[in-house]
């Protein structure tokens, strides 16, 4: 017998990717030390780069570099050409969801609620990588890092997503003070997820709500 669904105050429910929906640093880190290997730089931890991880490829390629030794333009595009190689044939290798994620997904659709998702990944990789992972028919929309002129925290990208999914009330999902600066420039609630890559402690992104867990998702929007 399935529970009622709490009613949800949004038409639209809004996801950042990298570390709120999936946790994708494992391949992210393998892509960066593939590219780090070919230009003679040590290899950086895992937990290093979840902390690089946010405001698109070129930024990680940047910070890797910068933690490595540093790097001119010219050899970041050198860095940058080589991660996407390997990064574009490595997408899911040891990308998970988090846990609950896709049972937080049936439950926000059972209430009616159109799904989006709102990254700084390139959207052919946000499209491939969601298509891995079994999602294409899950999300109304998908707006990547390259998708428009402007990449979040500008707001040009979730109202993108949001009108692609049949506009009305949005509210955002994700992980990071960018995610963070996005809902507020946009003008709409935003919730943090915990388990995520904050390069802070979530308590101090201004949420509108904090989730530990997948579980508590739909009532904290249920709750707004």
């Amino acid at each position: 017998m399935s529970l009622a669904m709490p009613a949800l105050p949004f038409d639209i429910v809004v996801f950042d990717l990298d570390g709120t929906l999936a946790d994708t640093a494992p391949d992210l880190a393998g892509a960066l030390a593939h590219m780090l290997s070919r230009l003679g730089r040590p290899e950086l931890t895992l937990d290093a780069v979840r902390t690089m991880i946010g405001n698109g490829v070129r930024a990680l390629v940047r910070r890797a570099l910068r933690a490595t030794g540093g790097a001119d333009e010219i050899l970041e595009e050198e860095g940058h050409a080589l991660f996407l190689a390997h990064y574009g044939a490595h997408l899911c290798i040891g990308t998970k969801p988090y846990p609950g994620t896709e049972q937080a997904l049936d439950a926000l659709a059972e209430s009616g609620a159109a799904l989006a998702v709102c990254t700084n990944k390139p959207e052919a990789f946000a499209r491939a990588l969601i298509a891995q992972l079994g999602w294409e028919s899950r999300f109304a929309a998908i707006v990547g890092g390259d998708s428009l002129a402007a990449r979040k925290p500008d707001p040009a990208p979730l109202h993108e997503a949001i009108a692609r999914a049949g506009g009305g009330r949005a509210v955002l999902v994700g992980d990071s003070v960018t995610d963070a600066a996005t809902a507020r420039a946009a003008g709409v609630p935003f919730v943090v997820v915990r388990f995520g890559y904050s390069d802070r402690p979530v308590e101090d992104l201004g949420a509108d709500a904090v989730v530990d867990s997948f579980a508590g998702l739909t009532d904290a929007l249920a709750d707004l």
